[in-house]
């Protein structure tokens, strides 16, 4: 069978020769495009078989290059030397999405890559180094629908955040939706990522807003809530839906905003006290009023003072669900140091404050959530920590130096407190709730390697991870999923699959992990659905002790 020749599977070194050769002759086979392509006709409705040929790109194709290059957010993976898709599938429904699975099964098999917005940090969803692989790129299925009477909306996984929030705004401008700060985002990515956003303070995850979801599973059957499962439906609210299969769309909860919220940044250097700033932010942030979100950033700058020299800029940058005044008040009694005058706030609407987080002048009209902003990337390098106890002083004295020392890289803290201290941890996957006083995300950016080779700016930010050692979580040192991170461990599927599995799961979902994977062991024994940093049902054979005897069986 078709499943017992994946690259996943332990196999007799000839029979893996065997294999290795038979995927090489497929990638150099130009063949594959009109066999796939034939494949999908089988497998589509005839009144819909005239548009197939429309959604698969062979590399041969003048517009594959435009196709795959639209939706990479990251320029490090965009250069000649990367890897490429041998096709890229982009269904216009959910139709072509179940034959794409299912002929990916079939013609070789193939691995496949599922993209819906590319924000993914290391490019898992479009690159791969094992060859051949496609991309099913999403970006076409982005319906929106808004049911503001019960207080719900339904995305397709193609959709970006920026479409979502417009779409609410449209329709109401009373409610508003917990998730990133990103408009060109895919949905599908971000949710089932866990969805991180400045109002998880008040209403907590995107997932923890999902009440429905659509998915296309490893058999190539829809389904829904009800007819994944308990399980299936807990795993995809926070542990990646790219492990478990392809997902269509998200139901969510909307949430009430306020007609008018605020929204302020203000700014200090080292030489301006920025250092008792943050020691006060560390005792405030994650514990005042939850209509509250106040994130710093930090980044090394040239100093205004000494010329010639750097310093660290703290920037506090905020969103109040409430008016100026309040907000001016509740700070003068709990961030003296900030200074606030209400001359520093900027009083707005839910969607304008949307499009102000996303560097867009306050006035900016809604439909400029709707650019996707296509074919633009930088340069970057991401990490992630949690900090379960203030940092001391000392320690952020060394992290200036540290900042000033390295000269790319910045911190974000992104506090908690709110309703992340109310939701437990196996709520859903993403694990990091109550004691965890912030997110520390670790950010270095360039638009050009010039004469500096890439690992001079990546080494950059892993000197800054392994100085803040002592003051981040510990056993395991967390991370954020959304925030991928490939320097934390990378699945080679072998026999020590579940071993390198563990490395990067248990950072990721802490005690959730053993859960996750054996629901990955239940709806998709083979690891059809696999990428860099998944959960392999390898273990199967690897590690029969680690799953429930019926699971083995």
């Amino acid at each position: 069978m078709a499943q017992s020749l994946s690259p996943y599977t332990y196999l007799h070194p000839f029979l893996l020769l065997l294999l290795l050769l038979h995927v090489s002759s497929s990638l150099a086979d130009p063949s594959l495009y009109e066999s796939f392509l034939e494949c999908l006709k089988t497998h589509t409705n005839p009144s819909d078989q005239s548009s197939v040929s429309d959604i698969v790109f062979a590399q041969s194709n003048v517009s594959y290059p435009t196709v795959l290059e639209n939706y990479i957010r990251n320029a490090r993976f965009n250069t000649s030397s990367t890897p490429k898709p041998s096709l890229i599938i982009t269904p216009l429904n959910e139709a072509h999405v179940q034959s794409t699975v299912i002929c990916a099964k079939s013609v070789i098999p193939i691995q496949i890559k599922i993209r819906s917005g590319g924000h993914d940090y290391e490019g898992i969803s479009y690159v791969s180094d094992h060859q051949p692989f496609i991309v099913l790129d999403l970006f076409n299925l982005r319906n929106i629908t808004v049911d503001v009477q019960n207080n719900l909306a339904v995305a397709q996984a193609g959709a970006t955040l920026g479409e979502l929030y417009y779409k609410i705004w449209n329709n109401s401008k009373t409610h508003g939706f917990p998730a990133g700060v990103g408009p060109t985002v895919g949905v599908g990515g971000h949710v089932s990522s866990g969805g991180y956003g400045n109002m998880l303070r008040r209403y907590g995850l995107s997932v923890d807003n999902v009440i429905d979801a659509r998915i296309v599973d490893v058999n190539g059957r829809i389904l829904d809530k009800d007819s994944m499962g308990e399980d299936l439906f807990w795993a995809i609210k926070g542990g990646g839906g790219g492990s478990f299969g392809v997902i269509l769309s998200y139901t969510v909860r909307l949430v009430e905003v306020p007609e008018v919220v605020t929204v302020f940044r203000v700014q200090r250097t080292l030489e301006q006290n920025a250092t008792d700033l943050v020691v006060q932010w560390q005792e405030v942030a994650p514990h005042v009023d939850d209509r509250l979100f106040m994130r710093l950033l930090m980044s090394p700058v040239s100093s205004t003072t000494v010329k010639g020299s750097k310093t660290v800029r703290v920037s506090v940058v905020t969103l109040f669900l409430g008016g100026a005044d309040e907000l001016v008040t509740l700070l003068e009694k709990q961030f003296p140091l900030l200074g606030l005058k209400k001359e520093n706030c900027n009083e707005t609407t839910w969607v304008e404050s949307v499009l102000w987080w996303a560097n867009y002048p306050l006035g900016t009209k809604p439909e400029t959530l709707l650019d996707r902003n296509l074919n633009s990337a930088d340069f970057l390098k991401r990490k992630s920590d949690y900090v379960q106890n203030p940092i001391p002083r000392s320690g952020l004295e060394g992290l200036w130096k540290k900042m000033i020392e390295l000269g790319k890289t910045g911190l974000v803290f992104n506090p908690y407190g709110g309703k992340m201290g109310e939701i437990p941890s196996d709520a859903t996957p993403f694990p990091h709730r109550a004691g965890n006083l912030f997110k520390i995300q670790y950010s270095v950016t360039w638009q050009d390697p010039g004469s500096k080779p890439e690992k001079n700016y990546t080494t950059q930010a892993k000197k800054l991870h392994r100085y803040m050692t002592p003051f981040v979580s510990r056993n395991p040192r967390s991370a954020f999923l959304a925030y991928r991170d490939l320097d934390i461990g990378i699945n080679s599927f072998d026999e020590n699959s579940y071993e390198e599995g563990e490395v990067y799961g248990l950072k990721y979902f802490n005690d959730n992990f053993e859960r996750l994977v054996k629901v990955k062991t239940e709806v998709d024994p083979d690891n059809f659905f696999r990428n860099e940093q998944n959960f392999d049902s390898f273990l199967i054979n690897a590690s029969q002790s680690m799953v429930p005897m019926e699971l083995a069986l």
